[in-house]
């Protein structure tokens, strides 16, 4: 009876949740990038878990409860569900399931549009950092376009991860134009994904760059802005963690998982771009990265379980944009 009152609470949450989904699939990733293959499949097995779990909640609201849905909609914390079945189908990829990933591509790609429009709809001025999830989702389509065109041969998703990749950078824009910056100091965790999103471009960028089908000019365009985003998305991750010791936010919130997902993408993104990109010092650099993203994730967990059920059903929302 304990296990199905915790599937309840979590079917509770708001949409923010599914950031949990994405930090441990991402999780995933960098560990079989560095090797820990049975720690990566224990990562994968809890995001493929919950992941199963918030999409029978949303399945059941968009049935059930529609005045819910169209509520919740219009956040943009539900674009997690794109992220999260990106990220997901991503990992499996890279395992060998290509039905299971083109299957969730397929999901991802038609909830993306819908999603998209009705956050952009609702935007307003001094948005918090769940405004990039705009680019993240995004960059989640054209990460897994470009996985599945490595793993498949199907060069028409490689030119479909392309237009997703430069889609997500304009979106990255438009949302960093949109962002409160008072965030940083005080936002319950989604500030972090300002930084994420440029991770997840990188991590985007590296498989076009190291796709055969761009060369010359477009393949050396493409490092180039894989480097630059990379770089700047490290920036973000020194000033956010200044910013963490300066005023620390120890309590938890359902929010604190969209700042471990951008820990993870950092890492993930410089493991990924060492190679196709050839600056070797990024692999030691993010394999550091990965183990504190790894720590972050331990201790996020472990706060959620100390907090009584009702505690953990009551928290923010995540995704609702600031006055103005």
């Amino acid at each position: 009876m304990r296990v199905f009152a915790g599937l309840r609470w979590w079917a509770e949450l708001s949409p923010a949740a599914g950031a949990a989904v994405m930090a441990a699939g991402i999780l995933s990733v960098g560990l079989h990038l560095i090797g820990q293959g049975a720690l990566s499949i224990a990562a994968l097995v809890f995001a493929a878990a919950l992941w199963l779990v918030l999409a029978a909640d949303f399945t059941a609201r968009l049935l059930g409860d529609r005045r819910r849905f169209h509520a919740e909609a219009d956040t943009p914390a539900a674009l997690t569900a794109v992220a999260a079945t990106a990220v997901l189908g991503s990992r499996l990829a890279v395992l060998g399931w290509q039905s299971v990933a083109l299957a969730l591509l397929a999901l991802a790609a038609a909830l993306w549009p819908g999603l998209l429009i009705a956050v952009l709809r609702h935007w307003g001025h001094r948005m918090p950092g769940a405004a990039f999830l705009v680019s993240v989702a995004t960059q989640g389509l054209a990460v897994l376009a470009g996985t599945l065109a490595t793993t498949t041969g199907h060069d028409w998703l490689g030119r479909a991860a392309l237009a997703a990749f430069c889609l997500g950078l304009l979106l990255y824009v438009e949302a960093l134009v949109r962002f409160d910056f008072r965030e940083v100091a005080s936002g319950a965790g989604d500030h972090w994904v300002a930084g994420g999103a440029l991770s997840i471009t990188a991590l985007a960028g590296s498989g076009l760059t190291a796709s055969p089908l761009w060369t010359g000019w477009a393949h050396q365009g493409l490092r180039a802005v894989t480097l630059v985003t990379l770089g700047l998305s490290l920036a973000w991750y020194v000033v956010l963690l200044a910013a963490e010791a300066l005023h620390p936010r120890l309590r938890y919130d359902v929010r604190r998982w969209a700042s471990v997902f951008p820990l993870g993408m950092t890492a993930t993104a410089c493991l990924s771009v060492a190679a196709p990109a050839g600056v070797g010092w990024l692999r030691p650099l993010g394999t550091v990265l990965l183990w504190i993203a790894v720590g972050a994730w331990v201790l996020t967990f472990a706060a959620l379980v100390a907090r009584p059920a009702s505690a953990r059903t009551s928290a923010g929302t995540g995704g609702r944009p600031g006055p103005g």
